[in-house]
């Protein structure tokens, strides 16, 4: 039997695009970004690890453990004496070097720690409800720990650290945007739309955000919070000032849009039709710079992330006993603990995979938006 022609199938394909809905379309075009599919896949499995970061982790995130301070990340391995074995990994020995008096650490081969999931090991309130000790993975021995990013300068496993950091750092980031889409996607529309001592006035506030600068502002806000003052509050706080100077840029953009937007033949027809200015917002304008909006979202997302990121670092954000990237990276600052134990700067790595990755998705979205304009 023969196959049907090339020709048909494009006309099939034609059809189906002309009679399917909008977002399917946009799915259609969204999917062959293949940078942005991965993407949307990594951020999935990374905000699934961050929300159950308690269970997932086989330790919490401030457990000490001074005699094992800068172990090097565990290796899984499959094989063991030439014999294949589930995964597992092997205990460690700790030793001092005579010359330096360093601690030096070497897996020790005789002894074999298999890798256990559903685990019981430290009690947690599951996403602060429920109060039970079950882990995802582990191993069995309690004097011995697997870390599979190693462990910090107090011997808190830094995997586990970088889920829970992971939950505050991403959070802050998407509500941090979420409260700057609203103040930019508002006044930039009221600016736009309706000029005159409006648009000269919010702009004016605009420029005055715009022109303070961030790093003394930071100084100032951070000898002025309280040390005693609840973390929680902190956070929320830092989230809220982000969001407070981060919606001028999407202002601006939406500004644009619309001065150019208003006089479109299409918005003097529902002018001149009778239709209210709140149906002209939001059913011709906003839709039409849908685009233009989700490019602008999606860049302010990684910019959140690395303002709450690099304040942190600097000691003007978050503080322990908050874990964030941010508060992560405060290891790294010394050169000699980067030399010593360079998988502290796996926050770093972090921070760079998920900016990139919201940039890719961005890039997909904005080119997807418009399923109609290709």
């Amino acid at each position: 039997m023969e196959s049907p022609p090339l020709a048909v199938f494009d006309e099939a394909k034609a059809d189906a695009s002309y009679t399917a809905k909008p977002w399917k379309l946009v799915w259609w075009r969204f999917r062959q970004h293949k940078l942005a599919v991965v993407s949307l896949v990594f951020m999935t499995c990374l905000g699934f690890l961050a929300i159950f970061a308690d269970f997932m982790s086989p330790y919490t995130p401030n457990t000490i453990n001074r005699i094992n301070t800068f172990t090097p990340p565990s290796v899984v391995r499959v094989l063991h004496e030439g014999r294949l074995q589930r995964p597992f990994v092997y205990a460690v020995k700790r030793s001092r070097d005579p010359e330096t008096a360093r601690v030096i650490y070497a897996e020790d081969r005789s002894k074999v720690l298999p890798i256990r999931f559903f685990v019981e090991g430290e009690t947690y309130r599951f996403l602060g409800l429920v109060e039970t000790k079950l882990h995802f993975f582990g191993v069995d021995d309690r004097r011995q720990k697997i870390s599979l990013m190693g462990t910090d300068s107090l011997g808190r496993d830094l995997f586990s650290r970088l889920l829970y950091g992971a939950r505050v750092t991403l959070s802050a980031g998407l509500i941090g945007v979420a409260f700057s889409f609203v103040l930019g996607l508002a006044l930039g529309a009221v600016s736009g739309y309706y000029g005159g001592w409006i648009d000269a006035a919010i702009q004016r506030l605009m420029e005055f955000i715009r022109s303070i600068p961030t790093i003394p502002l930071w100084m100032g806000l951070a000898a002025a919070l309280p040390i005693s003052w609840d973390p929680l509050f902190v956070y929320v706080l830092i989230t809220i000032i982000l969001s407070l100077i981060g919606w001028t840029h999407l202002a601006r953009v939406v500004r644009g849009r619309f001065l150019s937007l208003k006089s479109e033949d299409y918005v003097m027809a529902a002018r001149l039709a009778g239709a209210s200015e709140y149906r002209i917002v939001t059913r011709h304008m906003l839709p039409a710079m849908t685009s233009y909006i989700i490019a602008a979202v999606t860049l302010a997302i990684p910019e959140m992330i690395l303002g709450e990121t690099a304040l942190s670092f600097l000691g003007l954000g978050l503080r322990p006993p908050v874990v964030s990237w941010g508060v992560l990276l405060q290891d790294a600052q010394n050169l000699r603990t980067i030399s010593l134990a360079p998988w502290l700067l796996a926050p770093g790595a972090a921070v760079v995979l998920v900016v990139l990755a919201f940039n890719f998705i961005g890039d997909g979205l904005r080119d997807a938006a418009d399923p109609y304009g290709h």
